[in-house]
């Protein structure tokens, strides 16, 4: 099975009240050097077999259409992954143990890593 994942944030400009929250609370929990929080999601879109182009694509047009709201949202990235990365998006840990992270890109999709894969 291919799983493709697709990363959304919300604009800059778009107050993010949950990233705030969660913002105000890391410090009193000791974590500290933080100067900023914005919350996103992901999705996982898996098919039988291997992920084609046209399930990229096809991903690629429910991202901008169905899975974001273009008005307050940007879709960040969509990106095919292997099963290793899938076990690591669903425990959220990478194998160093790190915990996952979207990249930005400033509202485009990240079509360059796309075409590596």
């Amino acid at each position: 099975m291919g799983s493709i994942v697709v990363d959304v944030m919300l604009k800059p400009e778009i107050l993010d009240p949950q990233g705030q929250a969660v913002g105000g609370a890391l410090p009193r929990l000791g974590f500290n050097g933080f100067t900023d929080v914005r919350q996103g999601k992901r999705f996982v879109l898996t098919v039988d077999g291997d992920v084609t182009d046209e399930h990229l694509s096809a991903a690629r047009e429910a991202a901008e259409t169905l899975l974001s709201n273009p008005v307050i949202e940007d879709v960040v990235s969509v990106h095919v992954v292997d099963e290793s990365e899938q076990d690591e998006s669903e425990s959220g840990e990478s194998e160093s143990g790190e915990t996952g992270q979207a990249d930005e890109t400033d509202g485009e999709s990240r079509e360059a890593e796309d075409d590596e894969q």
